[in-house]
């Protein structure tokens, strides 16, 4: 290790690799972590501050990562791949341009974006929204800490609005037994379909829902839909998982996914085409969205009170979306929405919490 230490030294220190110092510092963090130490108290001895919060989410997405390539085969993997490649060079090439160091929260951001993709997206595609995700996601805002909307969100919506067939009505039937498609790369067209659970709810209404899929089936991944929404036991697992751990906040999900519990079984009474509750909750990317991205910590809000607000509005736009919207899913639109108006959430909460005196000393009313 020391011959690896003094060779990334070396490198570093050479002016001729200058243009290449923020993808050579990337890789020398991975193996020895940040150099930066305090100089006076406190001192943190744990390293793992960002890098941490980055191993935790993907050790948290691994059974959805897992199922994927069980359900769907190896090109679920070439898909997530892939998405690591495009937003991986445009993130290098903004560090570069920038000279910045390169931030850990790409390797979040590149698999949880493959993730809410189709499993049978073409590669480029998958491409060009990782690219365009980083980019006007988060690059063109100045970088990870200063985007306003979850990159991985904004890939997902660009590729949403711009290829609607595709992201649409091309499924894959997930295979739940046996090895799965653990041998297989391609997906048999005779196994391509566009009843997901959602589209069945917008094309024969409730009782089709309730008759043509059942709760287990939804739980352990069996009906289509993108490739780490669908095995959802292994969605709330790794969510508790980041509550317990402490990387996420509890309210975040809890309040997302509590408004459309509470909403749904309100609509259901009044209105049929709004399915019941836990059908709401278990349909779509709910869960997912509810766990990995409305807790971006970049894009949610940091005040208690704002990620009740910020989730009780994304929760209520999310069934707006799913029973009136010409879309069948909710949930990306509704975090991107939401996103937009979390400065505005925390602003108004702080300035009602904390008021100036006439001496101009801030003194907090509670």
């Amino acid at each position: 290790m020391n011959g690896l230490r003094g060779l990334f030294d070396n490198l570093k220190n050479n002016e001729s690799l200058s243009a290449f110092k923020p993808a050579i510092e990337a890789v020398d963090n991975i193996f020895f972590g940040p150099e930066e130490v305090t100089t006076s108290a406190p001192h943190i001895v744990d390293k793992n501050d960002t890098k941490r919060y980055m191993t935790m989410v993907i050790l948290a997405l691994l059974p959805s990562t897992f199922a994927a390539i069980y359900f769907y085969g190896w090109r679920a993997l070439s898909i997530i791949l892939v998405s690591y490649m495009a937003g991986g060079i445009t993130e290098v090439l903004f560090a570069m341009i920038r000279k910045h160091d390169i931030h850990e929260g790409f390797l979040v951001t590149g698999l949880i974006f493959p993730l809410v993709l189709p499993p049978t997206i073409p590669l480029w595609m998958v491409a060009v929204g990782s690219f365009f995700g980083v980019f006007f996601g988060k690059e063109v805002f100045g970088g990870t800490g200063r985007n306003v909307f979850n990159p991985a969100i904004v890939g997902r919506v660009f590729l949403s609005i711009a290829f609607p067939v595709t992201m649409s009505t091309k499924w894959a039937k997930p295979v739940t037994e046996g090895l799965g498609r653990l041998f297989n790369y391609a997906i048999p067209a005779d196994a391509i379909t566009s009843a997901t659970p959602l589209a069945v709810l917008k094309t024969g209404g409730v009782e089709a829902l309730t008759k043509s899929t059942s709760y287990s089936e939804l739980l352990f991944g069996a009906v289509g839909g993108s490739m780490g929404e669908t095995f959802r036991i292994g969605i709330i697992l790794g969510g508790i998982f980041l509550i317990i751990t402490k990387i996420i906040n509890w309210r975040i999900p809890v309040a997302y996914i509590g408004s459309v519990f509470v909403l749904s079984a309100i609509g259901n009474q009044f209105l049929p085409q709004v399915a019941p509750p836990m059908y709401q909750i278990l349909t779509g990317g709910l869960l997912f969205g509810a766990f990995f991205m409305a807790t971006d910590p970049v894009t949610s809000p940091f005040t208690k009170s704002g990620m009740w607000i910020f989730c009780i509005f994304a929760g209520l736009l999310t069934l707006l979306f799913r029973t009136f919207g010409g879309y069948v899913e909710g949930v990306m639109f509704s975090i991107l929405l939401a996103n937009s108006i979390t400065p505005l959430i925390d602003s108004v909460i702080l300035n009602a919490k904390f008021k100036p005196r006439n001496d101009g000393v801030v003194y907090n009313e509670n």
